[in-house]
């Protein structure tokens, strides 16, 4: 049997871990993660986006707020990601809550975006019906014209930091003998593991 490492205490420094292995091996986005959301009523949602930062608060997603993530999580603020590296063998399932960045926090994450990025966030209606590409061009055209300089942050474009409340790290083990370590909070928030059958 394939000899197992043991896990970090802290779920959000295992989490680093991985994530610098992906780094490492992982040939296109190693920071792309499942999303997914529901309406209030239940009906689920799945996109894949990139992760644009961790810490020990949560997981940080940029997004527009009239996109259709960003309307569901405002009816119902669960959500679900899910990070998959085929490579190594490797996935992690994180559920929580979501809370909004400051505006501090989206102001400097859209500061470090390429300009055409930005002027993007103006041009496009996310989620909204487009009838054709030449629209979009035409919108990108105009957020240049009047953006010739600084490009300044739309107020419907802001990040979301998911708040966990539960981690699975899941590790591929030969004969489908997969390796699954859960991480919940007890009464005092410490993070506790604890082990599932494959």
């Amino acid at each position: 049997m394939t000899e197992l490492t043991p896990l970090n205490a802290s779920p959000f420094h295992q989490f680093n871990a991985w994530m610098a292995d992906a780094e490492k091996h992982e040939v296109n986005d190693p920071n792309a993660m499942i999303v997914v959301t529901s309406t209030q009523d239940g009906h689920p949602s799945a996109r894949a986006i990139l992760l644009k930062g961790v810490d020990d608060r949560g997981f940080v997603f940029y997004t527009n707020k009239e996109s259709r993530k960003a309307e569901e999580l405002a009816a119902n603020p669960r959500i679900f990601l899910l990070f998959y590296w085929k490579s190594l063998h490797r996935q992690i399932r994180v559920e929580g809550t979501v809370e909004h960045v400051t505006d501090a926090e989206a102001d400097a994450y859209y500061a470090s975006r390429p300009r055409i990025s930005q002027l993007g966030a103006w041009a496009s209606r996310q989620s909204r019906p487009l009838a054709e590409r030449l629209e979009l061009e035409n919108r990108l055209a105009e957020a240049e014209s009047m953006y010739p300089n600084e490009v300044p942050r739309p107020g419907y474009w802001s990040g979301y930091r998911v708040l966990p409340e539960l981690f699975e790290f899941w590790h591929d083990m030969p004969f489908r003998l997969h390796d699954r370590t859960i991480y919940r909070r007890d009464a005092a928030g410490t993070w506790v593991q604890s082990k599932l059958f494959p």
